[in-house]
C-alpha cells in the first residue's frame, strides 16, 4: 500500500503532507459542507414541524379533556337536577349548589333561564344585575337557535350577576337548550355555565415559551381569538395574524405566505367546539435556531483537523510500524504470551530484532539453569533441616527407655516402645514429607505419652482440636520440637501443676496450631533471638529444633508463614504454627513435595 502512495505522491515527507492535506481538505470541505448543510436544513425543519405538531395535538387533546369535563358538568346539572322535575313544586337549589361547589375550581357560575330570558336559578346564589337583557346575548340566542348542540362563546367578562368584591372574571360561556317543567307544563329553557377562562388561557400560553420561535394560538370556527400570546399587540394594531383565513382550514400541516414571510402552519380542530388550535412556525425562527454559520465553521475546523491528523498518522505509521511491532513482540515475550520476536522493516530494525532474539534465548537458558539449581538447593536444604530433628528426638527417647529399664520399669518401657513404634511409623511415612494434620497430631500424642512416662505425669496434656483441620496438609515433625521445648520450659519436676495445651483451628483460610504451657517463660530479648539467630543457645529446651521448624515452614509455604512466639517470665509460653489451609490429597501432597514455594490461589 505504501509503495502505491510512493508512486502517486512526492517522496518528500513535507511535500507529501502539503500536497495531500491541500487536495483532501479542499475537496472534502466543499462536498461534505454542502451535503451536511442541506441535510441539516431538511432534517431540522422537519423536526421543527413534527415537534410543533406533537405539541399542538397534545395541547388540543388536553383542551378537549377539559371541555369534556365541562360538558359532563352540564349533563349532570341537566339530567340529574333539572330534567323530569317540576320547578314550581320542587326545590333544586341545593342540588345545583352541590354540583357548583364540586366544580368551583373550574367554573365561575351556573344559571338556568326560561324561554323569556327570566332567571330561574343561579349558583352560587347571586343577584342578577338590573336591566340585563339576556335574550340579546349571543350564548342565549345560539342555544335557542340550535337546541340540539352545546355552544361555547368567545372569552368575555362575566356580566350577569352583581359581585360584592367587584372582581369581574373572564369567562367562556357554555350554553345549551334544556327542557324544563313548571306547573306541570313543559317549556324550553337555557342552561348557562360560565367556565373560568384563565385555565384555558394558561394552558395555551404555557406552551409558548420562545419569544421569537414557533407559537400556538386558539381561535373559534369564525376566526375570533380565544387565546393568543400576542393578543394585546394585535388588538392595538402593532401585530397581525391570518386567523380569519385559517379558521376555514381543517386539521393538518399547511404552508402559507403572510405579509411576505413564509410560514408553516399546524392546525388541530378541537372536538365539541369547532375551535382551531394553530401552531405557527415562521421561517426566520427556524433559520435563527439552526445557527448554521457557527455549525458550518465548526464543521470546517473539525474536518480540517481530522484530515491533517489522518495524513500524519499514515506517514508516521509508515516509519514507526516496524518499531511498534518489534516493541509489541518484546512486551508479549516479557509477559510470556509469545516467544517469537518480530523481525522486519528496514535493515537496521531487522538487525535489532535478531540481536534481541539471540539475547532472550541466552537469558532463557540462564534462567532455566538458575531455577534448576535453586530447586535442587531447596530440596537439599529441606532434607537437611528435617534430618537435624530426627536424631535429636531419637537420642532423647532412647535415653528415657534406657533409664526406665535400668530402674526396672519394664511396663513403662514397653509402653514407650509401643508409642515409639507408632511415632516412627508416622515419622517415616514412606519417605513422605507432607502428611495430614491428623497424623501429625497422632505423632504428637505418641511423643507426649512417652514424655509423660518419662516425667512421671508431672504435667497434664490438653487437646483442643477442631475436626475441620484434620484433613489438611502439614509438614511432618513440626510439633515435636515445640512440644519438647514446652516440656523443658513448662514442666517443674518437683511440682505436678504443669499444663501443656495443643490447640488447632482454622481462621480466614489459614490453619493455626498453638502449643501453650504455663511454665517458666522467657524474657522478650530471648524470644526475639529464638527464631532469628542460628547461633543462639537457649538456657532450656530445643531452641535449634524450633528454628529448624520455622525455617522448614517458611521454605515450603512462603515468608508470611512459620512460627510466632509469645512468652512472659513465670507465666508461660505460647508458640503458634501458621500454615495455609490446603486439603490433604495425593495431588496436593505431590505438588508441595516438589520443593516449589506455595502460592495462595
Amino acid at each position: 500500500m505504501f509503495e502505491k502512495y510512493k508512486k502517486l505522491y512526492p517522496t518528500s515527507i513535507q511535500s507529501l503532507i502539503m500536497f495531500a492535506s491541500t487536495i483532501v481538505s479542499m475537496t472534502m470541505l466543499v462536498i461534505v459542507g454542502l451535503i451536511l448543510y442541506n441535510r441539516f436544513y431538511v432534517i431540522g425543519k422537519q423536526s421543527y414541524i413534527e415537534s410543533t405538531n406533537s405539541l399542538v395535538k397534545q395541547t388540543g387533546v388536553n383542551l378537549e379533556d377539559y371541555l369534556y369535563s365541562m360538558r359532563e358538568v352540564s349533563d349532570s346539572i341537566y339530567y340529574d337536577v333539572i330534567k323530569d322535575k317540576d320547578l314550581d313544586k320542587e326545590n333544586i337549589e341545593n342540588d345545583m349548589n352541590l354540583l357548583y361547589e364540586a366544580n368551583s375550581s373550574k367554573i365561575v357560575s351556573c344559571a338556568l333561564y326560561d324561554s323569556k330570558g327570566q332567571l330561574i336559578m343561579a349558583s352560587p346564589n347571586s343577584k342578577e344585575k338590573i336591566n340585563i337583557d339576556v335574550e340579546s346575548q349571543n350564548w342565549y340566542k345560539e342555544a335557542l337557535r340550535e337546541t340540539e348542540n352545546l355552544h361555547f362563546s368567545t372569552p368575555h367578562i362575566q356580566n350577569l350577576f352583581d359581585d360584592s368584591t367587584n372582581h369581574f372574571k373572564w369567562v367562556i360561556s357554555l350554553s345549551r337548550a334544556v327542557e324544563i317543567t313548571r306547573g306541570g307544563e313543559p317549556e324550553i329553557g337555557v342552561l348557562l355555565i360560565d367556565i373560568d377562562y384563565s385555565f384555558i388561557d394558561s394552558m395555551v400560553k404555557s406552551v409558548n415559551k420562545s419569544k421569537n420561535g414557533p407559537y400556538i394560538y386558539l381561535c373559534d370556527s369564525k376566526g375570533s381569538f380565544i387565546s393568543h400570546p400576542k393578543q394585546i399587540q394585535i388588538e392595538e394594531g402593532f401585530s397581525d395574524e391570518n386567523n380569519k383565513a385559517i379558521s376555514s382550514l381543517s386539521t393538518g400541516v399547511y404552508k402559507e405566505k403572510f405579509k411576505g414571510e413564509n410560514r408553516d402552519l399546524v392546525i388541530y380542530t378541537v372536538s365539541y367546539t369547532g375551535w382551531k388550535m394553530v401552531g405557527v412556525i415562521p421561517n426566520r425562527s427556524f433559520k435563527d435556531g439552526m445557527m448554521n454559520i457557527k455549525l458550518f465553521i465548526l464543521m470546517i475546523l473539525s474536518l480540517t483537523a481530522f484530515t491533517v491528523l489522518l495524513i500524519n498518522r499514515i506517514v508516521s505509521r509508515r516509519i514507526s510500524s516496524p518499531i511498534l511491532k518489534l516493541d509489541e513482540s518484546v512486551k508479549a515475550y516479557e509477559h510470556g504470551r509469545d516467544s517469537k520476536i518480530y523481525i522486519g522493516g528496514s535493515d537496521e530494525i531487522k538487525h535489532l530484532g535478531k540481536s534481541i532474539e539471540k539475547n532472550y534465548e541466552k537469558i532463557e537458558l540462564l534462567i532455566k539453569d538458575i531455577k534448576r539449581e535453586q530447586d535442587e538447593r531447596r530440596k537439599s536444604e529441606l532434607e537437611a533441616l528435617q534430618s537435624q530433628i530426627n536424631p535429636h528426638f531419637l537420642y532423647n527417647t532412647l535415653d528415657s527407655i534406657t533409664w526406665m529399664i535400668e530402674g526396672g520399669k519394664n511396663d513403662e518401657a514397653v509402653f514407650m516402645i509401643q508409642c515409639l513404634a507408632r511415632l516412627f511409623r508416622i515419622s517415616l511415612s514412606k519417605g513422605k514429607t507432607i502428611i495430614s494434620i491428623k497424623d501429625e497430631i497422632q505423632h504428637a500424642k505418641s511423643y507426649m505419652n512417652i514424655q509423660k512416662v518419662r516425667y512421671q505425669d508431672a504435667f497434664e496434656m490438653v487437646y483442643e482440636i477442631d475436626e475441620k483441620v484434620l484433613d489438611k496438609c502439614i509438614v511432618k515433625l513440626v510439633m515435636q520440637p515445640i512440644l519438647e521445648n514446652a516440656i523443658y520450659y513448662g514442666v517443674n519436676a518437683e511440682e505436678e501443676d504443669g499444663i501443656i495445651t495443643l490447640r488447632a483451628y482454622e481462621k480466614e483460610g489459614d490453619i493455626y496450631i498453638e502449643i501453650e504451657d504455663n511454665g517458666y517463660g522467657m524474657p522478650e530479648s530471648e524470644v526475639e533471638e529464638v527464631l532469628k539467630n542460628e547461633n543462639h543457645v537457649p538456657k532450656h529446651g530445643s531452641g535449634v529444633g524450633i528454628l529448624n521448624v520455622h525455617n522448614r515452614l517458611k521454605l515450603l509455604f512462603g515468608e508470611e508463614y512459620g512460627l510466632s512466639i509469645k512468652s512472659e517470665l513465670d507465666y508461660g509460653t505460647k508458640v503458634t504454627i501458621h500454615i495455609p489451609s490446603i486439603l490433604f490429597t495425593e495431588e496436593n501432597r505431590k505438588y508441595l513435595e516438589k520443593g516449589d514455594s506455595y502460592e495462595r490461589q
